[in-house]
């Protein structure tokens, strides 16, 4: 199992957080989603490690920006 964490700026409800988790949940290999409204922070969880261009891409597809991975 293999976790990533980023941090997203512009996430302001809940509508926020379900369009992130909906667009991340949706790149291959992707196993889990979470998302922390407060902290800005999404964490991905997966088989193996998924390309951050892919997480980046489907963060920016929902209408958001990822600032930091970690």
């Amino acid at each position: 199992m293999s976790t990533a964490t980023y941090t997203v700026n512009g996430m302001t409800c809940g509508h926020c957080v379900s369009s992130v988790k909906e667009e991340v949940g949706e790149v291959a290999g992707v196993t889990g989603v979470e998302v922390d409204l407060a902290s800005g922070l999404l964490t991905v969880e997966s088989a193996s490690p998924v390309d951050k261009d892919r997480i980046v891409a489907a963060v920016e597809a929902a209408g958001y920006e990822v600032a930091h991975q970690s």
